[in-house]
């Protein structure tokens, strides 16, 4: 793990440091020709003018130097002529304006280009560069434990540096014949059920945490590998009343007339595990019209023809909060089910009797947990029950599911 780890952490900064110094000299570049550009326009339009200027001086001159050579020509000819030629160079003369100049710009108004380099440019760099990255031996958090759900693990992780102040943490996963991790929570608890885990799959997971008023992340836990053996719980199907997920966990009531319980695929609950039922958002209507009847629970059996698990060898929850036991309704109440809200059960033996497959006294302790509140009870059946259905009925569509 040491050398892995070393080698891995090696490449990582010659990479990073790489790519630095390629983003660096691109940058550094790319300034550099903005400010020879902007060299090159001002240069440009502060020496137009001049040459403007100078163009007109110049034609000046060559028209004074043309007169002058025609002045001579003409005092210079004969007498016949002479006076013509003169006559004619006055005219032109006078026509010529050789005192006017073009206005010439003073010498203080006249750009002289400069570059304005300041050097402290490379002190902060350079003071940047020395704090830029770290080294850690021990990430500031690590993977905890993990606790084997249906189709599912609960993965917790912890706090290992004291000085570290977390803000949220980040956990991944990925199958072990899988190449990258992926991104499963983000957030500051310091748990999450991983769900759609397939049964007797190694899967390996890692978390690092972001600290208090930070962008960056953490250095990644050492990743550890956890695997689930309890088959995921799934609704049966074939019932006319609903409409399931293509995993089979959710079950949506849909606007058929049709009434009844509708079952679990199989008996997946185990006593000593925690079963879940969730009120899954949908759509405008995010929860059905409430009916006595519905419920949420577990059964001993399925049992075709029952509209509600409110009978014998059941324990379940109305959606008005009311709890029963075998039919019969206890004093003690939990808030009603709406839209967003999750069920537990917990479940534990104890034993009141010898139990054969013959039957004899049992008793399971139940906790029913709804919207931070709870009831126990103790629930007597008549046989030993390895495990249990579960269940749900709904009388009218907008109900929808989800069970882990």
């Amino acid at each position: 793990q040491i050398k892995d780890s070393a080698t891995l952490t090696r490449d990582v900064l010659e990479q990073h440091f790489s790519d630095l110094k390629g983003t660096l000299k691109k940058l550094l570049d790319e300034r550099l020709m903005s400010l020879l550009q902007e060299v090159d326009v001002i240069e440009q339009e502060s020496i137009k003018p001049l040459d403007e200027c100078q163009k007109l001086i110049e034609h000046g001159v060559s028209t004074a130097d043309d007169l002058l050579r025609e002045g001579e020509s003409a005092v210079d000819g004969d007498v016949g002529q002479q006076n013509e030629k003169l006559c004619n160079f006055t005219k032109k003369a006078l026509h010529i304006q050789l005192d006017s100049l073009p206005e010439v710009p003073s010498l203080v108004d006249v750009p002289c280009l400069s570059a304005q380099l300041d050097d402290c440019l490379l002190t902060i760099l350079k003071n940047q560069i020395f704090r830029h990255g770290t080294v850690a031996s021990h990430p500031p958090v690590q993977l905890e434990e993990f606790v084997e759900k249906p189709g599912g693990i609960l993965v917790r992780w912890c706090k290992v540096d004291e000085d570290f102040i977390p803000q949220d943490y980040r956990l991944q996963y990925r199958k072990s014949s899988a190449s990258h991790f992926e991104d499963v929570y983000v957030g500051s608890e310091t748990e999450f059920m991983v769900l759609h885990i397939d049964p007797n799959v190694d899967y390996q997971f890692r978390v690092c945490a972001r600290g208090d008023g930070r962008q960056e992340w953490s250095p990644w836990s050492v990743p550890q590998t956890g695997r689930t053996s309890l088959v995921p719980h799934e609704w049966t199907t074939g019932l006319e009343g609903y409409s399931l997920s293509s995993r089979r966990n959710i079950a949506l009531r849909n606007d058929s007339q049709s009434c009844g319980v509708l079952y679990s695929k199989a008996p997946t609950y185990f006593c000593g595990q925690t079963l879940t039922f969730r009120q899954v958002l949908f759509g405008i209507e995010t929860v059905g019209q409430p009916d006595r009847r519905d419920s949420l629970g577990v059964c001993v059996e399925q049992r075709n023809g029952d509209d509600s698990l409110q009978r014998d060898k059941a324990v379940c929850i109305s959606t008005n909060g009311a709890v029963f036991v075998n039919g019969k309704e206890m004093t003690n109440q939990l808030p009603a089910v709406t839209s967003g809200s999750t069920v537990t059960f917990d479940m534990e033996v104890v034993q009141l009797g010898p139990c054969s497959n013959e039957g004899g006294n049992f008793k399971l302790r139940v906790t029913i947990s709804s919207n931070n509140r709870e009831v126990v009870f103790d629930w007597v059946l008549d046989q030993c029950c390895g495990s249990l259905y579960f269940g749900c009925s709904f009388s009218y569509p907008g109900w929808k599911v989800l069970v882990f």
